[in-house]
């Protein structure tokens, strides 16, 4: 082989080997990018999974944290106008008080089955709400009335009336008293008679 085709030989091997270079280096560097970007993608992954994680521990720790809110919410408005049931929790605060016998306990007139407009008359009235009123602002609660009378002939001493009107408003059926009318009697003002009117809230 003559010095000049060598010489030509050399030259292009040397080219090939540059551009073989510079391929293998084109092709490093893209796969390498390829890696990074995915690394980044399943850093990225891997963070949003962490968050989700922290955010669902957080969530069952929260649920059984406030697992019994439901419980105390139905517990702190009753959920039916059982007038059986308030009687009995009115008279049992009468008795705490000292004060024996309540003359009497009087609801509102049922509508139920009246003749009328309405549901009432197209025989779909519901019973759960009868005798209540519904409140305002306050989708789905409402009021029942009770009425509560002491007569003169069931007078009872003042400081036994306060009492029990301290015990109704911290019960949970009869915790708002809207009205208050008190006779105090002519010759020992100490005895009074009383007409209360309580606001039961329900949520039926």
């Amino acid at each position: 082989m003559k010095a000049k085709q060598l010489y030509i030989l050399l030259i292009v091997l040397s080219v090939v080997a540059v551009a073989g270079f510079f391929g293998v280096g084109y092709g490093a560097d893209t796969l390498m990018h390829g890696q990074a970007t995915k690394l980044s993608k399943l850093r990225a992954d891997s963070a949003a999974l962490n968050d989700q994680e922290i955010a669902l521990t957080k969530n069952k720790q929260d649920i059984t944290k406030y697992s019994d809110l439901n419980k105390i919410a139905e517990s702190v408005v009753p959920q039916d106008k059982d007038q059986a049931e308030a009687v009995r929790e009115i008279v049992n605060l009468a008795a705490q008080s000292g004060i024996g016998k309540i003359s009497s306990i009087t609801f509102p007139s049922s509508t139920l089955g009246a003749a009328g407009t309405g549901s009432a008359a197209s025989g779909q009235a519901n019973p759960a709400l009868t005798q209540l009123t519904p409140v305002k602002g306050i989708t789905g609660v409402y009021t029942l009335k009770i009425t509560v009378t002491q007569l003169q002939s069931d007078q009872v001493p003042y400081s036994q009336f306060t009492t029990f009107l301290t015990k109704l408003e911290q019960n949970r059926r009869t915790a708002q008293v809207s009205n208050i009318t008190i006779q105090p009697d002519a010759s020992n003002p100490n005895m009074v008679a009383f007409v209360l009117i309580i606001n039961e809230y329900i949520k039926p």
